[in-house]
């Protein structure tokens, strides 16, 4: 079946750390959240890892350095390296790098991490319009960051410099909540200039060329708990994935998702990566895993059986992705979600 038309949860006779040689592993809502880890990750890596599985992760935030990513990451008791760590703020550089001369001069708008990525690949960060920058990049710069560095940007855009981002997530998860992201600074130079960035970070190819040539993956795996950044960057890569409840998405999204947002699997956190998938079956009129039965009724999905509650998840999005084909579920799944206690 074609990628594009997904219309179930695949399963796995094999452990997917060992039917996949690298995991591109999400870090905010799949590693950790306001900087803790996340219940089951330390452990659930740590056992792929030793079963000779290569960890990568992923970040479309540009406002750490992989250094201190990789820090933070052992600090919570999983052992990185900075090259383990591949960032948006990398996969703009690269973008960049691509179309200006070596040497050139950026102005930077955002964090520490764009500056050191654009030195690497022999790029000069300028902080000022006035600086005769070739190109303008945006990234990330955390709550601090003065509203005049958005003026910078926009004086030199409506000059006609080019502009790039390196993401447009609209949020970013705090320890206090939902923050305005990368993406809500990058409308602020958009209503200013009427420009348009080139972006490179998830879900667009850009983050994926960066990440493979950064691992050498063969057979990658996505992870991550964002449909729209993570699920749907995995289909633009043609490579499969693995969705984890433990970030922004819940029953409800997922049921509804286009094929672009639909994941190859779905677990409740990463010890979903040490197990394998159970098959999801046509069943009658409807879709069957473990104990569930999942049918598309008239005007809303109906759930028979009993058992684990990510079977029934599974055995529903079958039904919903089925009724919905190429287009989006509008059938009511909340009495079933709610009977799973999801």
């Amino acid at each position: 079946m074609s990628r594009s038309v997904r219309t179930r949860p695949e399963g796995s006779g094999q452990a997917l750390s060992e039917a996949y040689d690298t995991a591109l592993l999400d870090l905010d809502g799949v590693v950790y959240a306001g900087g803790n880890a996340i219940v089951h990750a330390v452990e659930s890596l740590a056992t792929a890892r030793e079963g000779g599985m290569h960890l990568a992760y992923v970040t479309n935030n540009a406002l750490r350095t992989p250094d201190v990513v990789a820090a933070h990451l052992t600090e919570l008791g999983i052992p990185a390296e900075p090259g383990d760590v591949i960032t948006s703020a990398q996969a703009v550089a690269r973008l960049i790098s691509d179309q200006v001369p070596q040497g050139s001069r950026v102005l930077v708008v955002g964090g520490e991490g764009l500056r050191v990525a654009l030195r690497e690949r022999g790029l000069v960060p300028v902080e000022s319009a006035d600086d005769d920058p070739v190109a303008v990049v945006q990234g990330y710069g955390g709550p601090e960051l003065p509203w005049g560095r958005f003026a910078e940007a926009s004086y030199a855009v409506a000059r006609g410099v080019p502009w790039f981002a390196s993401n447009t997530d609209l949020t970013i998860p705090s320890g206090r909540g939902i923050a305005p992201g990368n993406g809500a600074a990058v409308e602020v130079v958009r209503i200013a200039t009427g420009a348009e960035p080139q972006v490179a970070g998830k879900p667009l190819p850009p983050m994926h060329r960066e990440t493979v040539l950064r691992t050498g993956a063969e057979r990658p795996l996505v992870v991550g708990d964002r449909l729209d950044t993570d699920i749907e960057g995995a289909f633009n890569g043609e490579v499969d994935s693995l969705l984890v409840l433990t970030g922004v998405t819940d029953g409800a999204h997922l049921l509804a998702a286009p094929p672009r947002h639909r994941p190859t699997y779905v677990d409740a956190d990463l010890r979903g990566m040490l197990t394998g998938q159970p098959e999801v079956s046509a069943a009658g009129g409807g879709h069957r895993c473990g104990g569930w039965t999942a049918t598309a009724g008239a005007a809303r999905l109906e759930l028979d059986g009993d058992g684990d509650a990510l079977d029934g998840l599974r055995a529903l999005c079958a039904a919903a992705w089925t009724a919905a084909g190429e287009g989006v579920c509008e059938l009511d799944g909340g009495k079933a979600l709610a009977r799973l206690g999801l």
